[in-house]
């Protein structure tokens, strides 16, 4: 595994695209996360996000690990270039000349994979938790470490959603062909589910195991559970009731269409004439 993820390493240095990509990526997650802490002034009145209970914990966990997974494209750009590059500079061949094999080949991507979700993941945790011990009202050890699955559901949907990435890159080869695809299955998703909604509303479940909407559905919008918010939506809608657990159910969709992934990436690979 080390050697794996050391041949990656090296690859990712030696790109100036890739180095750049993370970088902006990194500066817009931290600017993300403290924007909310800037105080605007509009004449007579002085407002700052972070007043309004977004850093109270343990709603911190849910509110950052939503809004950072908007991001993700960045890095997914950063997953993809490095495995179409493989293609265009021929270094998959010469890899597969000087002995990796194939399987080694997708898990040192995947090991990729794992290591940038895993940076994120602890980046979100460290920013989330020093955000909070700030501005939380709520600073017992109790209620800070409760509801920290959305940590490790952040971490599922980014090592989920960068191995499809990966899939489509080996099977397009082309860097903005498969983002082209990414958002055709988001449409091809959005549109199916739609239909059900209004056509066949008993099999709407199915829009649960779709790619990109199990993904998304490790973590809904936590803006409804505000208090403010939520105030004004019982007003609006005394009947409005809303799921914002992580089950294991909710877990287990994501990881098994990561394993589909690597495995579809691994049989392409083989069953292709390089």
């Amino acid at each position: 595994m080390r050697r794996l993820l050391s041949i990656e390493l090296f690859k990712l240095k030696q790109s100036r695209s890739a180095k750049i990509l993370s970088i902006i990526y990194f500066v817009l997650f931290t600017f993300t996360a403290l924007f909310a802490t800037i105080n605007f002034d509009f004449g007579s009145i002085n407002f700052r996000i972070a007043d309004q209970g977004i850093f109270n914990f343990p709603y911190i966990w849910h509110f950052n690990t939503y809004i950072i997974s908007i991001i993700k494209i960045l890095l997914a750009i950063v997953m993809i270039s490095m495995i179409t590059n493989e293609y265009s500079n021929r270094t998959l061949k010469q890899n597969l000349i000087d002995g990796l094999s194939k399987k080694e080949f997708i898990l040192s991507k995947f090991y990729a994979i794992v290591l940038f979700s895993l940076a994120s993941t602890l980046l979100v945790f460290v920013v989330s938790l020093v955000l909070g011990l700030i501005f939380s009202d709520y600073t017992e050890i109790g209620i800070i470490f409760s509801e920290l699955e959305y940590i490790l559901a952040y971490f599922v949907k980014l090592v989920s959603f960068f191995s499809l990435c990966m899939f489509l890159a080996i099977l397009v080869r082309k860097s903005a062909f498969t983002l082209g695809f990414v958002f055709l299955i988001y449409l091809g998703e959005s549109i199916l589910g739609g239909i059900l909604r209004f056509q066949a509303e008993d099999f709407l479940f199915i829009a649960d195991y779709f790619p990109l909407n199990s993904m998304s559905n490790l973590i809904v919008e936590p803006f409804t559970r505000l208090g403010i918010v939520k105030s004004a939506t019982a007003q609006i809608n005394p009947d409005f009731v809303k799921d914002y657990t992580i089950s294991l159910f909710k877990l287990i969709i994501p990881v098994i269409w990561t394993f589909i992934f690597v495995w579809g990436s691994l049989n392409l690979l083989k069953k292709r004439d390089l």
